[in-house]
């Protein structure tokens, strides 16, 4: 061989050998390794949770052992969806083809957008499975996309291949609004919190699909998942901002000649201003022509890309910085540049326990709780909802007439009768009042499930009168001096630990001290 020839081997074995030993040095000093393939950080996340039981809230339902998948991220964190780790006792990962399983808990969750950030007690597994790369910017329309997962049917990763096919801003857990994308990869259960990639980059998580549909799935895309990350830094996910206004478009030829616009005015009519405050800044009629510097049109909608509009709502999320949001509108004819201030979620009178444990309180055969939206949700479900739902607004039940609706004063909750009254003595005659809301306690108007619990403690008559927002409802009159020791008895029978969760009991237990 030639000298010089000798020499460029002998150069390129000693250059090989020093980039091995830096690739060895960087990994021992903590350095996030490149990763090998998607694949590496593509995790299955195992859950044993344990749900509530809004119907029985003294008790949970069954243990559920439940799969999904998961993905790591920067700062050896695993992202998924909230609804894989809900209620979770016990969580575990597993990575692609790996024999063991790591114990994991979460750090931060929002069942809102359905995002969860997961860590785990052992972070040496880091230093072999390097986080994903997220894409900065939406994918359009057509393109190409693997989804990654552990879906049911199976142990191993399934990776399926599909397009993007939509991208729209829509809610996801009421009222919790984002953008998603659609795309037409086969995603089933078990996918849920697996990435979806263009190449080597993610663009988001999977969510969902479409009832009854394979081939119709919900990715969470990344720019949902920067506001969470965001959000969740120090742990406590806080909600998007949103304004409380009600609108109504533009697109009819006879209210536009009512508020006299031009045919250059474009937007949204503001019907109910989200404040009765004279100083805020809507007012009813005003047209909402601009986001900020983004236009609105005549259907409320905002162009995002060339070829994707999507809700003006979606301009509020990305434009609502220091608690408030550019608007201009158009009044009495007039231009007017206005701030509007946003607020963290939406207030609701039936909230989501969104991890927690009902509140409850058992008096004699009558079990109290508080109306939730997992309550509604279970009472409506199914081929039979919609006959219930009207069922339930024909008897003018407020669970039917106040759903969506927020409190009418600051505290307020609407007491119910969640379980069928337990055998007893004191309920002979009575028809249960399962499902119905409490009016008032001996003619006092229920406020809220504290309320009811200090009227019966402090209850001095001789008889406890409890009527029912109900027209098919009945009174329920309890002798009082009876009620403690069958409520005693009711709780031994039926194996029931406590009278009431506990804010409920700190309240019943305050006058005894």
């Amino acid at each position: 061989m030639h000298a010089s020839s000798r020499v460029a081997v002998v150069a390129l074995l000693a250059s090989l050998v020093l980039s091995s030993l830096a690739s060895a040095q960087g990994a021992a000093g903590g350095q996030a390794p490149e990763p090998r393939s998607v694949e590496d950080s593509v995790v299955k996340v195992f859950s044993r949770r344990s749900l509530p039981d809004s119907y029985r809230p003294w008790a949970s339902q069954s243990p559920q052992e439940i799969t999904g998948s998961g993905v790591v991220i920067e700062g050896k964190r695993i992202l998924t969806n909230a609804h894989v780790v809900s209620y979770s006792r016990q969580i575990q990962i597993q990575a692609n083809e790996a024999g063991e399983k790591l114990a994991a808990t979460v750090v931060a969750y929002a069942p809102g957008i359905d995002l969860a950030l997961l860590k785990l007690d052992d972070e040496t597994f880091f230093d072999s499975h390097a986080p994903v790369r997220r894409l900065g910017a939406l994918p359009d329309t057509k393109d190409v996309v693997m989804a990654y997962g552990y879906p049911t049917g199976g142990s191993g990763l399934s990776i399926t291949k599909g397009i993007v096919s939509r991208i729209d801003f829509t809610s996801y857990n009421f009222p919790t609004m984002g953008l998603r994308i659609q795309i037409d990869a086969a995603i089933n259960p078990g996918n849920s919190g697996g990435p979806t990639m263009i190449g080597d980059k993610m663009i988001g998580l999977s969510y969902s699909v479409l009832s009854g549909s394979q081939s119709i799935g919900y990715i969470i895309p990344n720019e949902e998942i920067e506001l969470f990350l965001e959000s969740a830094k120090d742990g406590k996910y806080e909600e998007k901002g949103n304004i409380l206004d009600d609108f109504q478009t533009l697109e009819n030829p006879a209210l536009r000649k009512y508020l006299k616009l031009g045919k250059e005015v474009h937007g949204l009519v503001v019907t109910d201003p989200g404040s009765s405050d004279p100083a805020y800044p809507l007012k009813q009629w005003d047209v909402v022509t601009r986001i900020g510097e983004t236009s609105v049109d005549d259907q409320g909608m905002v162009k995002l890309k060339d070829n994707v509009r999507v809700s003006f709502r979606y301009r509020i999320q990305r434009d609502a910085l220091g608690g408030a949001v550019a608007m201009t509108v158009v009044r009495d004819g007039k231009e007017i540049a206005l701030k509007v201030p946003v607020q963290r979620g939406k207030p609701q009178l039936f909230k989501w326990l969104n991890g927690d444990s009902p509140s409850y309180f058992i008096y004699g055969p009558l079990v109290f709780s508080v109306a939730t939206e997992d309550f509604l949700q279970g009472q409506v479900s199914g081929k039979d909802g919609v006959s219930v739902y009207n069922w339930l607004a024909y008897r003018g039940s407020p669970l039917a007439a106040r759903r969506g609706s927020g409190p009418a004063y600051p505290g307020e909750q609407l007491v119910i009768v969640p379980s069928p009254l337990f055998p007893s003595k004191l309920s002979q005659g009575y028809d249960s009042p399962i499902g119905m809301a409490v009016e008032s306690v001996n003619g006092t108007k229920v406020r809220n499930l504290r309320h009811l619990v200090e009227l019966l403690r402090d209850c001095s008559d001789d008889f406890v009168a409890i009527d029912f927002i109900d027209r098919s409802g009945e009174a329920m009159v309890l002798p009082r001096a009876e009620v403690a020791a069958e409520t005693e008895r009711i709780l031994n029978d039926n194996g029931i630990r406590y009278q009431g969760s506990p804010d409920a009991l700190e309240v019943w237990e305050a006058k005894r001290k």
